[in-house]
């Protein structure tokens, strides 16, 4: 008798094994088919977005009024953003398309500059036109060449899965059309003459990362866990350090640590040794201090990094932690693109965040020219319902990347405040801000 109720209970198990294991399988499968759909999606919206794109391009050269032509170069930008939205849902991290993915940024920036332009008083120029016809070219190699992709990926019922899983195996001797095709797309845009772009786009490109220079000597190792152990007291803790690989925009050595259930993660410039990151997740507790308190732990924090030429702009608190950002001042004027951002736990004053990579890349001597227009004059282009309660000068990028001396105002409309930035050359309302308010404590009772 107990053999055949052991019998009864062994033959329940393996029938219970077999229907988990088989909705395991079902629910993977289900994964894996939504991954592939999401794939799929993604392809064949970028090949639609791209073939529109090369379309638009055409329209605008065969334009003649600035009227039409604003409208057409916005849509351009517009479809550039959906195109690099797309690339970034497909499994290419693996594959170098910076490339590729540069070429759209640049079409977006050039159309995007020349539609907010008057363009009846400013017409495109013979360079630009040339350029046009140049991304007319172009885009039209990139959209044969993803449709060529689309249809043998059609024709073959290629996979997306099997691209993530051969890029992520690094097989080299896939027979993989898709791989291939995206090889190709990029080979053909490294081809293009950068140098068009260098011409008829000055002052997209903020700065150029391969000429970022930084003082002081180079620092090994040895030196990071130094400076670690001064900066984060961790005399006695394991830390790994491991330096960047090739090609980085920044070299320089990348620590980490356990402690008491604290983990923490930092980089460190080779050279000089500036810390450019950090990062520390441990649990938070009730705030002690509060948003000034850590605001004076900031500040000492980055005097004793050696940051004194900055002054902090803007303060927040988002639970138990304070978030400050800073800017570097000259003559009297904030520079906004030399900012600063640290994070302050207010349970305890310990830094548990910190981004200075920004100040880093962008800080300079700055040759600052007088404004053309006055303060009074500025203040007429604000909304006349603001109520401006401080004004200052500042240095501030412009959406087309270009460092803009404007006046800065700071004003209340209703219950909200806001930053107002009007071109201290010619008037024009560059900027507006929201700023941030404290987050809101929803609380169930």
């Amino acid at each position: 008798m107990l053999r055949w109720i052991t019998i009864v209970v062994l033959a329940v198990a393996v029938v219970g094994v077999g229907i988990w294991g088989y909705q395991e399988h079902q629910e993977k499968n289900a994964i894996l088919l939504q991954a592939e759909n999401t794939y799929q999606r993604s392809f064949h919206d970028l090949t639609y977005y791209v073939d529109l794109l090369n379309d638009k391009i055409g329209n605008v050269l065969a334009m003649n009024s600035p009227r039409s032509l604003s409208p057409e170069l916005a849509e351009i930008w517009r479809l550039t953003s959906e195109a690099h939205s797309e690339v970034g849902q497909l499994p290419l991290s693996l594959l170098p398309f910076n490339k590729t993915e540069e070429f759209l940024s640049n079409i977006g920036d050039f159309s995007y500059r020349t539609a907010v332009r008057e363009l009846d008083k400013d017409p495109l120029t013979e360079e630009e036109v040339e350029l046009l016809e140049n991304l007319y070219q172009q885009s039209g190699e990139i959209k044969r060449e993803l449709r060529n992709v689309q249809h043998l990926a059609l024709e073959n019922n290629l996979r997306w899965m099997d691209v993530q899983l051969a890029l992520a195996n690094n097989e080299q001797q896939a027979d993989n059309t898709i791989i291939d095709g995206f090889k190709t797309v990029e080979k053909n845009v490294e081809s293009y003459s950068e140098s068009t772009f260098a011409t008829s786009l000055n002052g997209v490109t903020k700065h150029q990362e391969e000429k970022i220079q930084l003082e002081g000597e180079n620092i090994n190792e040895d030196d990071v866990r130094k400076l670690a152990t001064k900066l984060f007291d961790l005399d006695g803790v394991d830390l790994k350090v491991t330096p960047t690989g090739e090609g980085s925009d920044i070299k320089m050595y990348s620590a980490s640590y356990n402690k008491d259930g604290e983990h923490g993660y930092f980089d460190i410039t080779e050279k000089g040794g500036y810390l450019l990151s950090l990062i520390i997740s441990r649990e938070m507790k009730e705030p002690t201090i509060g948003l000034y308190d850590g605001s004076e732990k900031a500040k000492k924090f980055l005097a004793n990094l050696g940051f004194e030429d900055v002054e902090m702009y803007n303060s927040v608190q988002y639970g138990n932690v304070g978030v400050y950002s800073f800017a570097s001042v000259q003559d009297n004027i904030r520079i906004y693109p030399d900012a600063i951002q640290i994070k302050v736990a207010l349970d305890d004053g310990e830094i548990v965040g910190a981004s200075t990579k920004e100040y880093l890349i962008n800080h300079q001597d700055r040759d600052i020219k007088e404004p053309k227009i006055t303060m009074d004059e500025a203040k007429k282009e604000v909304n006349p319902r603001v109520e401006i309660q401080e004004s200052s000068l500042a240095i501030i990028d412009n959406d087309l990347g270009e460092e803009v001396l404007c006046y800065e105002f700071i004003g209340v409309l209703g219950e909200d405040t806001y930053r107002i930035y009007i071109n201290a050359m010619d008037g024009f309302e560059e900027r507006v801000e929201k700023l941030e308010q404290a987050e809101i404590n929803f609380q169930t009772t």
